[in-house]
């Protein structure tokens, strides 16, 4: 099975494809850290608008990089949240309308649940990684201990209640 994956939760747009859950063809990110450095921080707006003009070069480079034609996808995936909303919804509009035009089925994707099932695409890392496990999620929006007990099952045991360590990381480093 052959998946393209489309990623805007925030302020990267990415587009991947895999091969069978785990070989990955291609990855490509395009970074926002220029449009908002001079903020301290992202601008959702201005977020949103940089995902408009990178998603498509995106979706052609993973392509093109991977050798594979929309008519070899078998699969669109997609993150649907959580995420900045004008983010989420930018890449969330790409992939239905490439789903729709390449008569693909879609998924969306929990992007925390894409954190907590990283470890498995690794097959160095996966061979030892057994359920159940507990796994902490350190973003710059998301501070939080899980105990995962199966795909799909997942409880959790407690986050940070206003910053997450990497906006405090980004918001120390600022100061220094």
């Amino acid at each position: 099975m052959i998946t393209l994956g489309i990623e805007s939760s925030c302020d990267e747009t990415a587009a991947a494809i895999v091969r069978d859950g785990s070989e990955i063809l291609s990855n490509v990110i395009h970074t926002q850290i220029p449009v908002h450095a001079k903020y301290g921080g992202v601008v959702p707006e201005l977020a949103s608008r940089a995902h408009v003009m990178a998603v498509l070069p995106m979706l052609r480079t993973a392509l093109e990089e991977a050798k594979v034609t929309p008519d070899q996808l078998d699969l669109v995936a997609v993150t649907f949240g959580p995420g900045l909303v004008g983010s989420l919804l930018v890449g969330l509009e790409s992939a239905k309308i490439f789903a729709w035009v390449h008569d693909l089925p879609m998924i969306g994707v929990n992007h925390i649940e894409g954190h907590l099932l990283s470890p498995f695409v690794d097959s160095a890392l996966s061979s030892d990684l057994q359920f159940p496990y507990v796994a902490l999620v350190v973003s710059g929006g998301h501070t939080s201990l899980f105990h995962v007990q199966d795909i799909g099952n997942y409880t959790c045991l407690g986050r940070t209640l206003d910053d997450a360590a990497g906006e405090a990381f980004d918001k120390v480093s600022k100061r220094l």
